[in-house]
């Protein structure tokens, strides 16, 4: 008997994604271009969080990850280079060397635009730049585009481990 691999939702793999569940943080100490980018993404369904500067940021990601918090993992960090505190290659450097936020995607939005400053951030592991001044336009297709790879990712996740607990329950001599 065969059975249909779509009856579960995690196999299930849909045409287009809800960005109505996503969450984007955006990291920057300056407040204009906090809000500018919030106007340039308000035409997405996305809940936008904002933190001032590296120090806060984490805290938002360290709350995120206590068990039982209500708080998500934001789907995707906009993150300023130049800040007070921590800056964005350190919290770039930090949030990719943690498993539990690796898989998040950093798109740094800089004024930076120098090849040392492409390479440090890359080294960092970003996943993507957007210089200074924003177009809104490719703000929106980068945003999108990051969102879409991370509910892919997330879909792959879900898809492997119910593969894996059916290969576990296949297996001869195992309940």
């Amino acid at each position: 008997m065969t059975q249909n691999p779509t009856a579960h939702p995690a196999v299930a793999a849909s045409e287009e994604f809800d960005l109505s569940q996503s969450t984007i943080l955006i990291v920057d100490d300056n407040a204009q271009n906090v809000e500018l980018l919030q106007a340039y993404l308000e035409s997405l369904p996305c809940k936008i969080k904002t933190a001032t500067d590296g120090i806060q940021c984490m805290k938002i990601i360290e709350e995120s990850l206590v068990p039982g918090s209500k708080a998500a993992l934001p789907d995707l960090i906009l993150l300023d280079i130049m800040m007070p505190k921590m800056s964005g290659f350190e919290v770039c450097r930090k949030l990719k060397e943690d498993p539990a936020t690796r898989a998040v995607p950093i798109m740094m939005v800089t004024a930076l635009n120098e090849l040392g400053d492409i390479e440090r951030g890359v080294e960092s592991g970003t996943d993507d730049f957007v210089t200074k001044p924003v177009n809104k336009l490719e703000l929106i297709t980068r945003v999108k585009s990051l969102l879409r790879v991370r509910h892919l990712k997330r879909e792959l996740d879900r898809t492997m481990a119910y593969l894996q607990d059916l290969e576990g329950r296949n297996r001869p001599g195992q309940a």
